[in-house]
């Protein structure tokens, strides 16, 4: 029996990182950090100085990319080009050109077909903001992660602090802010919850409570799929 894929989706800095992350650990499954497969695009387009606005060379620079997720001493590291990029691509600046990477039709094609091959066997958990509702819509759970955006700005300053990036809340909200709006307008797969999305609000949860809510679900689906074993839906 196919195990099934777990596809989270949400705003920024809504933890769906970190969550998914646990839950792969807990149930065995490979973690993709499609997040991070775009702010490795926009790393790279800073590096070699390539615009943001020619979308011909982003995308050509994506399709000649080797991205690839590689564990060191229990930690899963983003490699690019062979050169360990993890900490790099979450500059300020990586993940502010990382949303309008992800609108480039071309870059979206070349990594969602990196995507669909590394889950398309199942026992994946990969996140992202069209994971539920264009990479995999027939993923067997599927959930859509937020918070406040108050709450996600203190988070994701709080993130930046740990690698040595002085953040001010105030700032990061406002970029938060951004980027919420440019994601859930953007012509291409924008940010959005798949109908058949559970909405999981973290606000006033654990990420140990979120965790065991999707494994929960996760399990819930694999008892239905044992009771009946020739259910697609």
């Amino acid at each position: 029996m196919k195990r099934p894929i777990i596809a989270i989706d949400g705003p920024a800095a809504a933890g769906k990182s970190t969550v998914a992350k646990k839950v792969a650990e807990k149930l065995g499954y490979i973690y993709i950090d499609t997040g991070a497969m775009y702010r490795a695009v926009a790393w790279k387009a800073l590096k070699e100085n390539v615009p943001i606005t020619d979308h011909a060379r982003i995308t050509a620079l994506a399709n000649r990319m080797d991205i690839r997720f590689e564990k060191t001493n229990g930690e899963q590291r983003v490699i690019v080009d062979g050169e360990d990029v993890t900490e790099e691509i979450r500059t300020p600046e990586a993940s502010r050109l990382s949303s309008a990477v992800s609108a480039i039709k071309g870059v979206r094609k070349r990594l969602a077909e990196l995507q669909r091959k590394i889950g398309e066997t199942g026992g994946v958990v990969m996140e992202g903001r069209d994971i539920g509702t264009v990479i995999f819509p027939n993923a067997e759970v599927k959930v859509f992660l937020t918070a406040s955006a108050e709450e996600r700005a203190r988070r994701r300053a709080g993130q930046l602090r740990e690698i040595g990036i002085d953040a001010d809340v105030a700032e990061v909200a406002r970029e938060i802010s951004e980027r919420d709006l440019r994601d859930s307008s953007r012509s291409e797969a924008p940010l959005k919850q798949a109908p058949d999305a559970v909405l999981i609000e973290t606000d006033s949860l654990s990420i140990d409570e979120v965790v065991e809510k999707i494994i929960a679900l996760h399990n819930e689906r694999l008892a239905s799929q044992t009771a009946d074993p020739g259910s697609t839906t």
